[in-house]
């Protein structure tokens, strides 16, 4: 018996299966990160998001009505792994002075993850003549893009904070010109 040939539609199911359940851990991820956050302004960035991410959640299956599919998420192993070196750099790096250098690196990851999977999403929407959808998708793939400018410059601002003494000066700033007289070896 021959098999069905595979479709742009089944991929886009396929796909859509796969971003509700990276959503849903993105939204634990964002849970846990906010409470390992030691910097304010990080802390309330990923429980902002986390809010976000629930309501995109609720998107997502608004996408399966239209499409008259069931709502159910298919395992992400992209969004297992991502979250799963989120929990390693948690525990590697602690309480350390970088902690929240890396933890904001670690969450522009999953961000990344998302915005490419949104964005193919919308696409294929369009493409499939799922109008609705892909303004729904849209909306959150807008929302990813602004966590990610978010992300970017509080890590920005963390990662001058975590450089231990004696670290190489930041790129742009140049030690060059400047007299090292009577300073210690």
């Amino acid at each position: 018996m021959a098999t069905k040939q595979k479709t742009l539609q089944d991929a886009f199911y396929e796909t859509l299966k796969d971003v509700y359940y990276a959503e849903r851990q993105s939204v634990r991820a964002l849970k846990k990160a906010a409470k390992s956050a030691q910097h304010e302004e990080l802390r309330q960035a990923f429980e902002t998001h986390a809010e976000e991410s629930a309501t995109q959640v609720e998107r997502i299956q608004q996408v399966f009505d239209i499409i008259g599919k069931p709502a159910r998420g298919k395992t992400c192993e992209a969004m297992q792994g991502l979250t799963s070196e989120m929990e390693e750099d948690l525990e590697d790096f602690g309480d350390s002075p970088a902690a929240d250098a890396v933890l904001a690196g670690a969450a522009q990851a999953l961000e990344h993850y998302e915005i490419a999977r949104y964005g193919t999403l919308k696409t294929w929407a369009l493409q499939l003549g799922h109008e609705d959808a892909a303004k729904l998708l849209d909306e959150t793939l807008q929302e990813e893009k602004k966590t990610d400018q978010l992300l970017t410059g509080i890590a920005e601002r963390l990662n001058v904070e975590g450089i231990e003494d004696g670290a190489a000066p930041r790129a742009g700033k140049s030690t060059a010109g400047k007299s090292t007289a009577g300073k210690a070896a």
